[in-house]
């Protein structure tokens, strides 16, 4: 008796249910956002959701600028420097109502979202020659900063 595609069948369907759980261990969603990696692993806000098309207008004399700067770590890897006018790192009221001047950053390689940033510094030990890191300022409330509809935002890429 031929067993081969029963086996299959059901190696596949153990294969699907192990990928589906280490899915779910990473933070992956079905929608394609990755709730894990975008948010740090943490709650989202009383609603239970929030709308990362949400911006908030900080046009005007106290307009935040952000800079940002490779340096070569001599260990290894890359070190993010980021540089603010107009703006503080509050990582103590994060998910909390905006307040002018402050909040975080989202750290971005090449488009993917790495991870917040809560201060001056990264360690970023996987660039490559030609990656793009961008850097966006959000808000206490994880709105991102705006000019208008531009977010202020900064990027460089690795030499």
């Amino acid at each position: 008796m031929n067993r081969s595609i029963p086996m299959l069948v059901i190696g596949l369907v153990f294969g699907g249910l192990v990928g589906f759980l280490l899915a779910a261990g990473y933070g992956v969603t079905l929608d394609g956002h990755d709730h894990g990696s975008d948010h740090g692993g943490d709650s989202h806000q009383a609603s239970g959701s929030h709308d990362h098309a949400d911006t908030i207008d900080v046009s005007g004399d106290k307009t935040p600028v952000v800079d940002a700067i490779l340096h070569a770590d001599p260990m290894g890897g890359w070190n993010l420097e980021v540089q603010t006018q107009n703006f503080r790192f509050a990582p103590e009221h994060v998910s909390t109502p905006h307040v002018i001047g402050e909040g975080h950053a989202h750290v971005y390689v090449n488009g993917t979202k790495i991870g917040r940033l809560y201060g001056n510094w990264m360690q970023m030990p996987s660039l490559v020659s030609g990656d793009v890191v961008a850097v966006i300022l959000s808000s206490n409330d994880h709105k991102t900063l705006a000019v208008g509809a531009k977010a202020v935002t900064a990027t460089v890429t690795t030499p």
